[in-house]
């Protein structure tokens, strides 16, 4: 439900409305079938079960919709704009994690670099609740398209910050100044920033760790950094 209503609500286009045909719909999907949003295509429950992705049955309605455009143009700027830059995830549900936290916390887009899991991946739109409509997010071939908008806006006059974050990156994160326009990078979830990355990055931070784990998992470490970068603001605020 919550995906189909972020995309509509957001105003990305639906192309088809797919229902199962069920005699009693809920009212969720009863108020969609009264005033559509595209033309509506009732299918098998089978075949819904199978478009769905669903073992328990059939969902009630889909939705086919086109994907957002890639252009940078789509990001709103601000002096205290934030942007996560994720370069190559392999996993399509770390995508959708890190995109419900880039919404939940305020950031003002999201960034997927490089050969990576599609975002527009059901997995990925399931596991961010619908967040990867709320919000800009934007496929790009590598850091040097984002490298390149970066330094375009620091020619005007924006003090920009590359942040990468990494287990062994010598600088903590909370010691890391995250109150101007920022962009926080993630690495691959096993292989971490590209080399590419890691030398754009003015600042390569930690968040420390007890116990035994080796690293945290990339879109709990984006929420981490997403956080911290929040607490800084808010502080910012609160002690002027």
């Amino acid at each position: 439900m919550r995906p189909i209503s972020q995309a509509i609500a957001h105003g990305v286009e639906i192309r088809a409305l797919l229902s199962d045909g069920r005699d009693q719909p809920s009212r969720w999907a009863q108020q969609l079938l009264e005033n559509p949003p595209a033309p509506v295509v009732v299918l098998a429950p089978e075949l819904m079960a199978e478009l769905g992705e669903r073992d328990d049955g059939s969902p009630e309605l889909l939705a086919l919709a086109a994907v957002p455009s890639d252009d940078p143009q789509r990001l709103t700027l601000t002096a205290s704009t934030v942007l996560v830059a994720f370069d190559r995830p392999s996993s399509p549900g770390n995508i959708g994690s890190l995109a419900r936290s880039v919404d939940a916390l305020g950031a003002d887009g999201l960034l997927i670099t490089g050969r990576s899991a599609d975002a527009w991946d059901p997995a990925a739109i399931r596991a961010s609740t619908g967040s990867l409509f709320a919000m800009p997010v934007l496929r790009l071939p590598s850091h040097r398209e984002v490298m390149s908008w970066i330094d375009g806006r620091r020619d005007l006059g924006e003090p920009w910050t590359v942040v990468g974050l990494d287990e062994a990156g010598g600088n903590e994160l909370a010691d890391t100044d995250l109150t101007g326009p920022t962009l926080l990078v993630l690495g691959n979830e096993t292989t971490g920033m590209s080399a590419g990355w890691r030398e754009a990055c003015d600042v390569v931070a930690e968040i420390p760790m007890t116990g035994s784990a080796s690293s945290l998992n990339a879109s709990v470490a984006g929420s981490i950094a997403l956080y911290e970068t929040r607490r800084q603001r808010r502080a910012g605020v609160t002690a002027s």
